[in-house]
């Protein structure tokens, strides 16, 4: 009986082998012939060939510089008027202890948000109408920086962790996570790169996330250490701009991690770039906001009597400066938001 179907089966694909091979002669008998095919030859145009019947080459290849981002400017010297501020309220309930608002961000669409530290939360405030949406993270979040129109990056510095966030108008989605080797701070975005602090011990990581490849700068030339506390960063694209608050002082680098400047600010936090290139400098002790120039040589004050001003953001769509302030036991449910003249 075996045998039987084993002989069924081979006489079934042989028909169908035969069929095959009919259908393939079809097909090559419907080819063309060596009768059917054309032959071209080409013939040079005789006027085109005199004419370079006596060059050696058609040309020469030679680098082409690539122009550089132009170096800042001394700004600041400019006088900068600040309008009084508004506030916008942090705590999404009355019932709340007071928030620590560590980092601030603002969105093209202004969204604002707040990284709050005491409540390991991310907030999405509307500016025009107050409205908060909060998403719980997992760890106590420090900086933001935008990523993309509706991405943005958290430092969770207890987590040795970089948070990537998505947001629309109404909601707040957490999505990959970036592993780093240290308690990470500051942190600023700038096409396809971040510059990021680090504290114990103190560091700034340039990061290219396209190349997955990172420079750490910790170190001056005579091996010491540059950093003590630096909180916050900023970048633009020829500079890295860092506030140390453990030695009263602002550092710019370029993108190779190379120090080209500095200039003393008392406990230095928040810093943000401003439109024309100069920086503007939230000096915690002294409680007073600074501008200073985009080259790191002059600072003059552009507001004082500021309680303790932490984070800092600019807004560019607005022209707006928004500050947030800590004390302990203190109302630092707001963040301030200033208008430039």
């Amino acid at each position: 009986m075996q045998t039987r179907k084993k002989l069924t089966k081979l006489f079934t694909e042989l028909k169908i082998a035969q069929q095959r091979i009919q259908d393939n002669n079809n097909i090559l008998s419907q080819l063309p012939t060596i009768n059917d095919i054309d032959e071209y030859i080409f013939e040079p145009n005789q006027a085109i060939k005199k004419v370079i019947q006596d060059e050696k080459s058609l040309g020469t290849l030679s680098s082409k510089k690539l122009k550089q981002p132009a170096e800042p400017k001394n700004q600041g010297t400019v006088a900068m008027k600040l309008s009084t501020h508004r506030r916008i309220y942090a705590k999404t309930s009355s019932g709340e202890k007071n928030c620590w608002i560590s980092g601030i961000a603002v969105s093209p669409q202004n969204q604002l948000f707040a990284a709050d530290y005491y409540y390991d939360s991310l907030k999405m405030i509307d500016i025009i109408n107050g409205d908060i949406k909060q998403l719980q993270l997992d760890s106590k979040p420090w900086d933001i920086t935008m990523v993309t129109t509706d991405s943005l990056a958290v430092t969770l510095p207890d987590s040795k962790t970089i948070q990537f966030i998505s947001f629309s108008p109404d909601s707040l989605l957490l999505k990959n996570k970036l592993k780093v080797d240290g308690e990470c701070y500051g942190i600023s975005h700038h096409q396809r790169k971040l510059a990021v602090t680090f504290a114990n011990p103190g560091k700034l990581q340039i990061m290219y996330l396209k190349e997955n490849t990172k420079v750490t700068v910790d170190k001056d030339s005579n091996a010491d250490n540059i950093f003590r506390k630096p909180w916050y960063v900023t970048t633009n694209s020829h500079s890295i701009y860092v506030s140390d608050d453990g030695n009263d002082v602002v550092l710019r680098f370029n993108w190779q991690g190379e120090m080209v400047g500095l200039v003393g600010i008392r406990r230095p936090r928040g810093i943000t770039l401003l439109d024309d290139g100069s920086l503007s400098v939230n000096g915690y002790a002294s409680d007073c906001i600074y501008r200073v120039s985009g080259d790191c040589k002059d600072s003059k004050i552009i507001l004082k009597d500021v309680n303790r001003p932490y984070a800092a953001c600019w807004c560019a769509e607005t022209s707006s400066l928004c500050v947030s302030s800590f004390m302990e036991d203190s109302d630092d449910n707001y963040i301030r938001v200033y208008k430039m003249m």
